[in-house]
This record gives C-alpha cells, structure tokens and sequence, in this order.
C-alpha cells in the first residue's frame, strides 16, 4: 500500500467523528424545529409558524416499513411521511452495497453511544460481557426484528397496510414520538434512563442489543461486496483492531469480516499497525482506497435525498390544518 492510501488511513478516525457530529448537529436542529411546528399547531395564535421538517420522519423505522411493503405491493408512494421512506430506503440500499455504512458513518445514535463508549473508557468503568451472556443478548434484537417483521411482513395485507398509512394514528406519528420523549411513562422513562446509563458501562448497548433497524441493516449487509480482509500472512496478532472495533468482532479469526455486526466504521483498519495486513477490498479491488467506502456511502444517501425532492417524495401532502387538528386531540387517537 503507497503512502498516500496509508495518510488516508489515518485520518478516518477524524472524518468518521466529523461525518457523525454533522448529521447529529442536523438532527438535533430538526428536532427544534419540529417542537416550533408542534407549538405553533397547538396555537397558532401564540406562536410563530415553523415549517415541518420532514427529516424528522427519519425517526419512524416502522412506519417506513410499512411505506415499503405497501410500494412493493403496488400501492403509491407513501404521500404522509414520504421523506421517511426515502431514508429507509437510502438505509436500505447502502446495507447491501455498503456494508452497515448507515449505521456506521450517519445514525445518530450510533453516535450518541460512541461518544457514551468514550467517556466510559475515560473513567474506566467500560467493561466487556463475558461470550455466555453477549451471545444471548445479541439475539434481543433479531427477536425484535424477528416480531415487527412477522406482524408487517407477514401478517398485514394490503388493506391492513393501507388502513394504517391512511389513520390519524400514523399521520400524527411524529407528534406521538415527540410527546414520547417529552412526556414519557414512568416505566419509559426509566428504561431510557437505564440504557443511557448501561451505554457508559457496556459498549454501544443500544445499537449491539436492541436495536431492530440495526439487526435488519445488518443481515442486508452480509452480501455487501465491500469488505474488510485481512492477511493472515502479516497479521502479528496485536489485536488493536479487536479493542477498537465498536462491534467487539474478533478480526484476527478471520480472514473477511463478513459479519452482520461490522459496521464499516473502517477503525480497525485505521489502528492496523502493519502496512498490508487489513485494507478495504472491492469487487475490482483487493486493496481500495479505503475513503472510498464513506464517500459512496453518503454519495447514496443524498442521492436518494435529491432524487426523493426532484420527484416530490420528500414533503409530506397532509395539509397544515389536518396537523393543527390532530394535534390538538392527540390524546384520543390510539393505535388502529
């Protein structure tokens, strides 16, 4: 590898951290502005209009799944949280070509828990789980996915989906989610509570156990053609890029990480300390340019963004009054 690939190499670390508090600086600012429209939809006398930020349906995995089955079956494009959609898919099509890049290089959660993994090495309370009881709670979220996938899936037809896209319930998704973290249960809110403490004791708690969105990114991702290799020939065991992977994948057992854990954070091939020992390999490429990877991943993302508002699937088509009245009774609408 020249020395121009190895300078890359090591400054992936830096814009990884740069990609990641970017997007989390992006959705802490639509999460403002959403909380400005839902204010000015309680009140619009009282206070300034907002305009809703559709970035906000990034938050509703499961609805998005639904808008998928329903697109596959035939039905339109979903026209209530159309920007959800879109990001899903964006997910979606990254995982299969791109490893679990989404997760890797854009969820800002998986940012949230890096940044908890880092303050918990730092006062040197972050410890492993011992294999017998990682193995199992890995499983927690495949479950997860295991269960909303059979009632979606499986179990709904299309005019159970469509029910469902076309209820109060789903229109005003957004505001029960806002209202969720804002108000929430005494049971929620302790388990919220508990995971964000968890997080700085047990590496990426959230993202390695529970997360479904993660569990599906992550078995999409497993015919990813983008890989990490690694040479056995000069591997000398040091086994850095194990202490570094976010993941706790044991690298230096394999020769291809092809795991549904790997989130093509590409940090263990960054703090490899030999120079031909673990590199990014393409379809056309064993050894690729390893910015090759962040840079098709969020190439994807805007694509899908940018086609999503040439075509007119990024705004959503409820009208500001359905909002305004929805809002005001959120507490009588329940699940369909």
């Amino acid at each position: 590898m020249n020395s121009n690939i190895q300078s890359l190499k090591n400054s992936l670390s830096r814009f990884r951290f740069l990609c990641q508090s970017m997007f989390a600086l992006f959705c802490l600012y639509v999460g403002w502005q959403f909380y400005l429209f839902h204010l000015w939809a309680l009140d619009s006398t009282a206070n300034s209009f907002v305009a809703r930020p559709p970035s906000v349906e990034a938050f509703l995995p499961l609805g998005a799944l639904v808008s998928m089955k329903r697109l596959l079956l035939g039905a339109e494009f979903d026209t209530i949280h159309p920007a959800g959609l879109t990001i899903f898919i964006a997910a979606i099509l990254i995982s299969l070509f791109l490893r679990k890049g989404f997760c890797g290089w854009i969820c800002p959660v998986g940012f949230a828990s890096s940044l908890a993994e880092r303050a918990g090495k730092k006062m040197h309370i972050m410890f492993s789980l011992p294999a017998w009881l990682d193995l199992p709670l890995l499983s927690l979220k495949y479950l997860l996915l295991g269960f909303f996938g059979y009632l979606i899936l499986y179990r709904m037809e299309l005019e159970a989906l469509t029910n469902f896209h076309h209820s109060a319930y789903n229109t005003i998704s957004d505001a029960k989610m806002l209202h969720f973290f804002l108000q929430p249960s005494v049971l929620a809110g302790s388990i919220m509570l508990a995971i964000i403490l968890i997080s700085f004791v047990i590496r990426n708690f959230w993202c390695r156990y529970l997360c479904p969105y993660g569990g599906l990114l992550g078995l999409l991702a497993i015919v990813s053609p983008f890989q990490i290799t690694r040479n056995p020939e000069t591997c000398i065991d040091c086994k850095k890029c194990e202490t570094v992977c976010p993941s706790s994948i044991h690298v230096t057992n394999r020769k291809t990480v092809r795991n549904a854990e790997c989130v093509g954070c590409l940090e263990c091939v960054q703090v490899c300390p030999v120079t031909d020992c673990l590199n990014l390999s393409s379809p056309v490429k064993k050894q690729t340019n390893p910015l090759l990877l962040p840079g098709l991943v969020l190439g994807v993302f805007f694509i899908c963004y940018i086609l999503a508002r040439i075509t007119g699937h990024w705004q959503t088509e409820v009208p500001l009054e359905v909002f305004q009245r929805y809002y005001k009774i959120i507490g009588e609408i329940g699940h369909p």
